[in-house]
């Protein structure tokens, strides 16, 4: 029975933990090969451990989204293991600075927006020489905060939000080369992201389907395997409807 990934090549940013790590099982169980990014070596061996013994292909990868050269790097040592890569998932991500503006510190406003958006595009614009050679799929992991105010705090719901929107441009730009770009919004998952008040117990999110990491890939895997002629510049949920 044939996989959905089946010899495709994946790159997975903070694949180290959460839902990168989920993603990066998921997709090898699905007959991928993913290449797994993060900063922390340690989790990363953690995760392509887990692969391994599942019977998956799975390499490290040490990368910190903020810096291109990280990302240069990252794309040269898939070719060279793999091959060009076909399916980019933009997942590192955090929240640093959960104050109101007023009371935030620059330096932490600032982190958030370096590895939300900032990451995001280094993540995406260091892969689309490789995807234009034979098309592929970029999925960016956004949030209901960057479809509306309130909650996580301003740096994250803008960072966010503005991921969101560079999801849809990179959809028009690269639409003629067969690569398809999307959002995907877990909804609540249980990371080390989330605030002790963002969890269920304690949050206005309650009735939020509190997901587990896995949850998110069947999502995944249907963004990642649909043909080159879309969907594209789409967003898709888990999330409560009135939640986001």
């Amino acid at each position: 029975m044939s996989k959905q990934l089946e010899s495709k090549i994946a790159v997975i940013t903070g694949a180290g933990r959460g839902i990168g790590r989920g993603l990066a099982i998921g997709f090898a169980e699905q007959g991928a090969k993913v290449v797994c990014a993060a900063r922390t070596e340690s989790q990363l061996d953690e995760t392509v451990g887990i692969i391994h013994d599942s019977g998956g292909q799975a390499i490290a990868v040490r990368c910190d989204v903020t810096c291109p050269a990280d990302l240069q790097n990252l794309y040269a040592e898939t070719r060279a293991t793999y091959g060009p890569v076909d399916i980019v998932v933009a997942n590192a991500g955090g929240n640093f600075e959960r104050r109101s503006v007023a009371d935030s510190d620059i330096d932490a406003w600032e982190r958030t927006l370096r590895v939300n958006l900032l990451g995001v595009y280094y993540t995406c614009k260091y892969a689309i020489p490789d995807l234009k050679l034979k098309g592929g799929h970029i999925i960016v992991i956004g949030s209901g905060m960057g479809h509306r105010d309130g909650g996580a705090g301003s740096a994250y719901s803008a960072s966010k939000a503005a991921a969101w929107m560079l999801a849809r441009n990179l959809a028009t730009e690269l639409r003629d080369y067969g690569i398809c770009v999307n959002e995907l919004i877990p909804g609540l998952v249980d990371t080390e992201i989330l605030s002790e008040a963002e969890r269920p117990a304690g949050s206005a999110l309650s009735l939020e389907w509190f997901k587990q990491p896995a949850d998110v890939v069947p999502l995944a895997l249907f963004l990642a395997s649909q043909p080159p002629t879309g969907p594209t510049g789409q967003s898709f949920s888990l999330m409560r409807r009135d939640s986001q």
